[in-house]
Order: structure tokens, then C-alpha cells, then sequence
């Protein structure tokens, strides 16, 4: 069968295509991503570019932290069980699954409820934002 593009950077708003990923995009997250931390414009932190990046090319932090990980001398890495061989754990049957097990229609919705939480911080932000911003100041 053909590769899984699920989570590969093309992206998908209200299931209509919307093409690859740009930079636009990925600075517009991390300003979003800013705003909902309490940070405003130039205050957009190299985490927040970094996080973006990665929600938006479906990077999971697993896949970073790995990559960290392996950066790591391995006689330097943490044995959780000295002297053990460990064994290989199965590998997944299905072409339809990610290497987390889960099926297509699982990182789908995944994806939806993260989206979702994502928008709500966001209204959140902004509502708070305007809500500051008409608060007149009590004079002393």
C-alpha cells in the first residue's frame, strides 16, 4: 500500500483543503500560541515558532524527544531495569495504524479535539484581551 500522508503537513480546515504548510502559517500559530500563554506580538518566544512548527507538520513531542534521546551517548542513557535484555515488542499488523497503534480515524479525531482545544484557548485569550482592554481604570 502507499504511505500514510496523515499528519505529513498537509492541512485541512473544516475539511477543505488548505495546502502544505507555510511560514505564514507556522508564524501565525506561534502568535496564537503567544497570545494564549499572555504574551503579546513581539514577545513570541522561539518555543512558540518550535511548537507551531511542530503541531502543524504533525511533529509529536515523542518524535523530538527520541531524537533527543538518541543524541544522547548510550552509555550515558538511563537503565531502567540494570542487566536486563528487554525483548522486541510486536510489531503493528495493520498498514492503517501509526507507530503509537493508533488508526487513521483515531489521529483524525485526535487531531479535531486538539484543534478544538486549541480555538478555545485562543477565544479564550482574545476574550479576555478585549474584556482588559474596556475595563476603565479606577482613578486613586
Amino acid at each position: 500500500m502507499g504511505e500514510n500522508f496523515l499528519n505529513k503537513g498537509v492541512l485541512t480546515e473544516n475539511s477543505i483543503g488548505i495546502g502544505p504548510v507555510t511560514r505564514e502559517m507556522v508564524h501565525a500559530r506561534a502568535r496564537e500560541l503567544a497570545l494564549i500563554a499572555g504574551r503579546v506580538h513581539p514577545h513570541v518566544a522561539q518555543a512558540d515558532y518550535e511548537q507551531a512548527k511542530r503541531e502543524l507538520t504533525g511533529e509529536s513531542d515523542i518524535d523530538r524527544q527520541e531524537t533527543i534521546l538518541d543524541s544522547i551517548p548510550e552509555s550515558e542513557r538511563w537503565d531502567p531495569v540494570p542487566g536486563s535484555t528487554g525483548r522486541r515488542a510486536q510489531e503493528s499488523a495493520s498498514e492503517d495504524e501509526d507507530e503509537e497503534g493508533r488508526s487513521e480515524s483515531e489521529q483524525l479525531a485526535e487531531e479535531g479535539v486538539g484543534e478544538a482545544e486549541h480555538d478555545q484557548m485562543l477565544q479564550a485569550a482574545l476574550s479576555a484581551k478585549k474584556a482588559d482592554s474596556q475595563t476603565p481604570e479606577n482613578p486613586s
